[in-house]
């Protein structure tokens, strides 16, 4: 037997992300558009940069406590509290390696083999991912025929006595649209009167251009099942650093933070204060960047016929291409040879009759790309 074949067997059906796979193929194509990741365009801003280097001064360079620095969960408390309303202590925030560990850190601490989790679809790529590499089972949700919104039947149709949890994602990727009280009230109902835990990813949150965006986080009442990643990645431009937090009640988090601790031990020292300092910053004149580019891109989008939903939040667009007759990868595929575009096929979000366009690079580069994208329809237009 090959030692390849003696590998955790979770790893056979896994699969990578095919956001970074059409990035790769961009990158070997010369000159090639690429809208495909959510990676903020703007430098870090400065304040961030420069408490590393304090920190760095400082001598903190060693190890710190598992779970961050006394100072930053103190300070992520109370931003909480202070947006959004949220009560929890500093003892409840885990300081994680962005994101992706939060989620992996409460799937893995949550879900026993055959555990089943709901995701509204179309959804962020990596929730299918770690779910799988957990033992959990995967179970959609369909939200296109009910315009992106959680229908409280369908929710209720999918729940069964193997359901651990249910992931919220808003403002979503891939679609930018926000669930409205009438979905977040779909998955109260769904999980008041039994164990399922909510997890509220909700890194897009501060990047949200309707005003305040409602969270499940804000039911209070049920903060026991709730489970809440944050990120210092989109909104302050970090993507870079991978640095986020999970908060949750002190009796998950007890046995959580176990999951960290033998992962990673802590994220790193001196990027601590950098994380203070982003707490300080105001985001709003990245967001305004980001609406215009969503004003210029939909608008650019509707004028070649691309059905797509209005985005109240991220900066991903999400344009519809089943009137050409082709499954999303293909489309992107023959976009990138033919064109020089590379977005992201909809198949990987759940929603192959889609692509992701990321709107968060240079007004330049989305003219071009919109330039190229339209004459790309027009070509398949005129062959039709």
């Amino acid at each position: 037997m090959a030692m390849r074949d003696r590998l955790n067997a979770a790893l056979y059906g896994a699969k990578g992300s095919p956001i970074r796979e059409f990035s790769r193929l961009a990158a070997r194509r010369e000159g090639c558009v690429r809208l495909t990741l959510g990676e903020p365009d703007f430098v870090t801003p400065e304040p961030i940069c420069a408490a590393v280097g304090e920190a760095l001064a400082a001598g903190e360079t060693h190890y710190i406590e598992n779970n961050g620095t006394a100072a930053l969960r103190e300070k992520i408390a109370a931003y909480e509290r202070d947006q959004y309303g949220l009560d929890y202590a500093a003892g409840d925030v885990i300081v994680t390696l962005g994101a992706n560990e939060a989620l992996f850190v409460a799937l893995f601490g949550i879900l026993n083999p055959g555990d089943e989790v709901i995701v509204p679809a179309p959804a962020f790529v990596l929730y299918e991912r770690i779910v799988g590499l957990c033992r959990g089972v995967y179970v959609p949700l369909d939200t296109e025929p009910d315009g992106f919104g959680i229908d409280a039947a369908k929710l209720a149709a999918l729940v069964t006595p193997r359901t651990k949890a249910i992931i919220l994602n808003t403002p979503n990727n891939p679609t930018g649209c926000v669930y409205d009280r009438a979905s977040l009230e779909a998955v109260r109902r769904a999980v008041e009167d039994r164990d399922i835990f909510v997890i509220c990813d909700d890194v897009y949150r501060r990047l949200c251009y309707s005003g305040p965006c409602p969270s499940f986080a804000d039911y209070s009442d049920l903060r026991g099942k709730i489970l809440l990643v944050q990120s210092f990645s989109k909104p302050y431009a970090m993507t870079g650093w991978r640095m986020g937090c999970l908060l949750c009640d002190a009796s998950v988090r007890e046995r959580l933070e176990l999951v960290h601790q033998f992962a990673v031990t802590s994220a790193p020292a001196p990027f601590q204060r950098a994380c203070m300092a982003a707490l300080d910053c105001d985001p709003a004149p990245m967001l305004a960047e980001y609406r215009r580019r969503r004003d210029y891109v939909l608008a650019r989008l509707e004028g070649m016929g691309l059905p797509t939903p209005r985005p109240e939040g991220a900066f991903y667009a999400f344009p519809s291409i089943a009137r050409f007759g082709m499954d999303s990868t293909a489309f992107c595929i023959r976009l990138l040879e033919e064109a020089g575009v590379a977005v992201t096929p909809g198949a990987a979000f759940g929603a192959d009759g889609h692509v992701r366009i990321s709107y968060c690079c240079g007004m330049d580069a989305l003219a071009a790309g919109m330039d190229r994208l339209a004459g790309f329809v027009r070509g398949l237009e005129g062959g039709r």
